[in-house]
């Protein structure tokens, strides 16, 4: 099946899931709201240069034979990944908007709690007769919720995590936790090398791209420091222009 059908089944079947989790716990605590899962479309522009580029590994681990006969009869391009196997690479190009967004932010305001864009969206292009189109591509999620944050004029943006703070120097003798962060104090730790581009790199970009469009706070914890987060007492927060 083609890329953007799979990210639509994916979105559709996991947001069920979590739908139906959340209806349940809020019925227990008697809270009259309701749940929605928004199939999200996320446009791309085909000319982004990470079509040139594949790097997103997808779908099953093949055997490097099997991969090769894929690649060569679908004209996939392969690669193996951390001694695992051998997958699919895809390209990533940067979300540009998120076609739901309007709809999305009335949901939010009508007090419903809204799940979209899951696993970064299902990825569509705009052809030259305007029409809309899928596109063979993965959008990466933090990314998406960025830009769809800054779409709805959210006033925190959150992502959660593994860990329970970000750390500059991860895994070295200097390593850190840090606390609050201003966007010039992030830019420089950026381009001080501290943030691996598969791990925290795309989260620390999607905040920077959350802050630059006028984006106010930002939050990276995991679900359990969340609440304490909250309220200023943990996670890594990230100030926007003042």
């Amino acid at each position: 099946m083609p890329l953007d059908v799979l990210v639509a089944m994916t979105e559709g079947s996991l947001g069920y899931v979590l739908q139906q989790a959340l209806l349940n716990q809020l019925r227990k605590r008697a809270v009259r709201r309701y749940v929605v899962t928004v199939v999200s479309q996320v446009v791309v522009d085909e000319n982004d240069p990470a079509f040139n580029a594949p790097t997103k590994p997808v779908g099953p681990f093949l055997t490097k034979e099997e991969a090769e006969k894929r690649a060569a009869a679908l004209g996939w391009k392969v690669k193996e990944d951390a001694g695992r196997g051998w997958r699919r690479l895809v390209p990533s190009p940067r979300p540009i908007k998120v076609i739901q967004r309007h709809s999305i932010r009335d949901a939010v305001r009508q007090g419903h709690i809204v799940i979209a864009c899951g696993g970064g969206g299902i990825p569509i292009k705009k052809k030259a007769n305007g029409e809309y189109a899928g596109a063979e591509v993965v959008c990466d999620k933090d990314l998406t919720s960025a830009v769809l944050a800054s779409d709805v004029g959210a006033e925190l943006f959150i992502i959660l995590t593994a860990v329970p703070q970000v750390f500059a120097s991860f895994g070295k003798p200097d390593q850190h936790a840090l606390g609050a962060v201003t966007v010039q104090e992030l830019e420089r730790l950026v381009a001080e090398g501290h943030f691996a581009p598969g791990s925290m790199g795309p989260k620390i970009e999607a905040v920077l791209g959350f802050l630059g469009r006028g984006g106010k706070r930002a939050i990276i914890t995991d679900a359990e420091h969340l609440p304490a987060a909250i309220e200023g007492r943990a996670g890594t927060h990230f100030i926007g222009a003042i």
